[in-house]
């Protein structure tokens, strides 16, 4: 099955996805940036996790002379699509700069090959009115990935880029000459599409400013959370569950201001049967989580590895609430890197610098943010005793 747009799926077309892919990530909490040899280690290990339809990488603090501008980094059809999109961005924003993605033309990815661009950008304050600058930032995003044909645009964060694709791991790193770029905070993804073609959009991560995801499962869900996002403003273009996954991570942690760990509580909640069991206060929250946000829980099998820099730089990983898909989690011997992984082999293959390894409870997040480490290690439910134990 071919496209016309090899950037995005014909309109009207819809599937459900099956999916084994591969999720990988690490942070040098204390912000010491190296290169991506590590990163490409752990998931091109995962090879029985993928099958060549895609792959992709979020790294975060690449543009620190360009930090404080947004970044949009195209998949671009040909150069008509180039210039329909700087024409439009024209109009609305100040463009900084702009250049294309540096790319290896020798590695074996298969052609056609995207036209690959990124933009930094500054929003026009006269255009903004009562909007803040990602509200604004975020409708821009929505028309150019729904209403300007073979254009999308992969990621949009500050000080960070994703670099995705359609081939096998080792050959999207290749492409993008991952190894070669320094970074303190990786994510990886290696894709397992089985009853859906692979196309450069719907490759992982999916982004929307400084939040990228990478999801391993199929969400049942995907309809009604659709319909949720969709009444923020969101649109999704892709046909795909891990983009509206991405969009109801940013709504609740963006848009509605949810610390993290009621975040994560709202996208996959405790059963009503275990709900009731609790008391007092306890229960009362949980309650109200699931009535306030019942559109937003993420029904079906899962594992998700999710970075934010647009405060403090932070990595999360979280699974369904019955685990069925794997997460696995590591720290250093030295205490200042942390892993998320799907599968154990890819943390281990780096050796001896991996200390403890856990694996956290089903539904509960693992949380690292950048100077303080481990903020949360998923092996305890966030209410204790009645007492609220979130991160604020």
């Amino acid at each position: 099955m071919y496209f016309k747009s090899i950037v995005k799926p014909p309109k009207g077309y819809n599937s459900r996805v099956f999916d084994s892919c591969g999720i990988a990530a690490y942070m040098n909490a204390d912000g010491r940036m190296e290169s991506g040899e590590k990163i490409v280690k752990m998931i091109t290990t995962m090879l029985d996790r993928e099958n060549g339809l895609g792959a992709g990488f979020a790294l975060y603090g690449i543009f620190p002379d360009r930090k404080d501008f947004f970044c949009f980094q195209m998949l671009l059809d040909n150069a008509d699509a180039r210039d329909r999109v700087s024409a439009y961005l024209s109009k609305y924003c100040k463009i900084i700069d702009e250049e294309p993605i540096r790319i290896n033309p020798k590695a074996n990815v298969k052609p056609p090959h995207p036209l690959l661009w990124r933009f930094f950008l500054s929003p026009l304050e006269g255009k903004k009115q009562e909007l803040d600058e990602y509200e604004y930032m975020m409708k821009i995003i929505m028309f150019i990935n729904a209403e300007i044909e073979g254009a999308f645009c992969m990621s949009s964060g500050k000080n960070m880029g994703v670099f995705k694709g359609n081939g096998w791991s080792r050959d999207v790193a290749q492409f993008y000459c991952i190894e070669e770029i320094k970074s303190y905070f990786f994510m990886a993804h290696s894709r397992f599409p089985t009853n859906t073609p692979g196309w450069w959009g719907g490759a992982h991560p999916f982004n929307i400013f400084g939040l990228s995801i990478v999801h391993n499962g199929e969400i049942t869900s995907y309809g009604s959370n659709k319909r949720f996002v969709e009444m923020f403003g969101y649109r999704c273009t892709l046909m795909t569950d891990s983009e509206v996954v991405t969009y109801i991570m940013d709504l609740l942690t963006r848009k509605h201001q949810l610390p993290l760990q009621v975040a994560c509580m709202a996208a996959a909640p405790l059963y009503h049967h275990v709900i009731e069991t609790f008391e007092g206060e306890r229960r009362e929250f949980w309650r109200a989580i699931r009535e306030t946000y019942r559109p937003a829980m993420i029904n079906g099998p899962f594992s998700i590895c999710v970075g934010f820099n647009d405060k403090t730089p932070t990595l999360m990983g979280l699974t369904d609430r019955k685990k069925l898909r794997p997460l696995i989690a590591a720290r250093s011997k030295n205490n200042k890197t942390f892993y998320l992984s799907s599968e154990e082999c890819a943390i281990r293959i780096l050796g001896e610098e991996i200390g403890e390894v856990w694996a956290p409870l089903a539904g509960n997040p693992v949380i690292i943010e950048k100077q303080k480490g481990l903020v949360w290690k998923g092996e305890k439910n966030p209410l204790e005793d009645r007492k609220l134990e979130i991160v604020v």
